[in-house]
């Protein structure tokens, strides 16, 4: 099992910025690749960005690209995703999950997700 704990989210005025963080425990951290999706009112939930075990390798969904950057850190047990530029169409429930690398995968643990709103 792994447990995943989301922090970091919250109001922000469009243009913003906002780091999120998600602390992993149980199962080594490292042995898996990490990644967040988010979920909007009335909307499905979307891939947003993904990071290899050794963050080597990063992934985008294509609405974030250049705007938002994932990051982890091994020793901490923890993955970040830093926010930038943020417009009201951010504005979601972000979720941690793992193991991800893609869109189409199908995460086995999930955090409980944390809240961000972007206000115009």
């Amino acid at each position: 099992q792994v447990q995943l704990v989301e922090s970091g989210g919250g109001l922000v005025q469009a243009g913003g910025s906002l780091r999120l963080s998600c602390a992993a425990s149980g199962r080594t951290f490292s042995n898996y690749a990490m990644g967040w999706f988010r979920q909007a009112p009335g909307k499905e939930r979307d891939f947003v960005a993904a990071i290899s075990r050794s963050g080597g390798y990063t992934n985008y969904a294509d609405f974030v690209k250049g705007r938002f950057i994932i990051s982890r850190d091994n020793a901490k047990n923890t993955v970040y995703l830093q926010m930038n530029s943020l417009n009201s169409e951010d504005t979601a429930v972000y979720y941690c999950a793992a193991p991800v690398v893609g869109e189409y995968d199908v995460p086995d643990y999930w955090g409980q997700g944390t809240q961000v709103t972007v206000s115009s």
